[in-house]
């Protein structure tokens, strides 16, 4: 391990816990965690048709891949991977799909490979994406030479194919694999996604590769109308769309993973925040501007009116006449009076009541004396 690796540099000055966990589950497919999140489509679909009006044309895949790669800038150790329980942390912010030249059964498929800095606003990493598909999809190879080297191997008998693969594992795993290979190898990345929106297919588990540095697979699947609770009131039909994540548990723990996972939420629910790039000076502060729901006018109106109805109840309270006045005046005293009437009798009687008590028990007592 004296080599050093050209895709990553070692992390240093970590804890003897998260060091240990790449010694117990030394293969990255035992260390998977698998879960699944929903998000709405209604605040993405209104940032698509209101940027299309500017003439910018978005598309669910353009803000997914700027809002990975603005949560790889802003939560660095998702962008780690572990070769030979060894920690690393790669140098640059590389996302690895796979397209196909037509959508049909004969379609080949083609790796893509793209380079961020995780700098980037909205606009350029669309840019990024639509000129490198662009490229591939008229040439038929990926600017980084994926299916060139790929076709090298193509012609080879299955015995050296296998010894081919095994020297690569042993040269990665040693740090001696050339840098011209990692840069063309789709499985050398930070994060693996499939955009299964574009064949109206769910989203689904995937699973993650030993060979390669990938530590985070994403699926996008499509969307679909579901029943949801708002303001834990009122259960509404609402369009939304499940995203699969396979993460290492080796490179991060699980409140890390599930805070990166809310602020992606936070980023697609809100697209406006990816539209200006990070600032050069390394700050990464995120601000996320939600938008207030708009109030229904009706109700509005509905409470105006019946507080104009109750002020003029009220203002028709308050005018009396002298004599109205008078009159209240002394039905207030007329039943003050009647009160103090009926607490005199009632202590009145209470007081005859005292006294026949009384009297009876001076006759129960002269009959006792009379017996004895």
């Amino acid at each position: 391990m004296c080599f050093k690796r050209s895709d990553g540099h070692k992390i240093k000055g970590m804890g003897i816990i998260e060091q240990a966990g790449s010694f117990f589950m030394p293969v990255r497919t035992e260390s998977i965690n698998y879960f699944m999140e929903d998000f709405r489509c209604e605040p993405i679909d209104e940032f698509i048709v209101r940027e299309r009006k500017n003439g910018n044309t978005y598309s669910y895949l353009h803000i997914l891949l700027a809002s990975i790669v603005r949560l790889y800038y802003l939560r660095p150790k998702l962008n780690r991977f572990i070769n030979n329980c060894v920690t690393y942390e790669h140098n640059a912010i590389t996302i690895s799909m796979t397209i196909k030249s037509s959508l049909s059964d004969a379609g080949e498929e083609i790796m893509l490979k793209l380079d961020f800095t995780g700098r980037e606003s909205l606009a350029e990493v669309k840019e990024i994406i639509d000129n490198e598909i662009k490229a591939n999809l008229n040439k038929g190879d990926s600017t980084g030479g994926t299916g060139k080297t790929a076709n090298s191997f193509n012609h080879l008998p299955a015995w050296l194919f296998r010894f081919a693969m095994s020297i690569f594992r042993w040269a990665d795993k040693h740090n001696l694999l050339p840098k011209k290979l990692i840069k063309a190898s789709p499985f050398h990345c930070s994060c693996f996604v499939t955009h299964l929106k574009s064949i109206k297919q769910d989203a689904v588990h995937h699973h993650l590769y030993n060979f390669g540095t990938c530590s985070v697979f994403v699926a996008m699947g499509k969307e679909k109308m579901c029943p949801v609770v708002e303001n834990n009131k009122e259960i509404k039909m609402a369009k939304m769309m499940k995203i699969g994540f396979s993460l290492d548990d080796r490179v991060a723990d699980g409140f890390y993973y599930s805070k990166s996972v809310k602020m992606l939420k936070q980023m697609m629910e809100n697209p406006d925040c990816l539209k200006e790039g990070m600032p050069d000076d390394g700050s990464k502060n995120l601000v996320i501007k939600k938008k207030k729901k708009k109030k229904d006018k009706t109700k509005k109106t509905k409470t105006a009116k019946v507080s104009k109805e109750k002020k003029k109840k009220t203002s028709r309270r308050t005018k009396k006449t002298p004599e109205q006045i008078e009159k209240q005046k002394r039905l207030k005293q007329e039943t003050r009076e009647r009160k103090e009437a009926i607490r005199a009798k009632i202590k009145a009687g209470r007081e005859e009541i005292k006294e026949l008590k009384k009297q009876e028990h001076e006759v129960t007592h002269n009959k006792e004396q009379i017996e004895e």
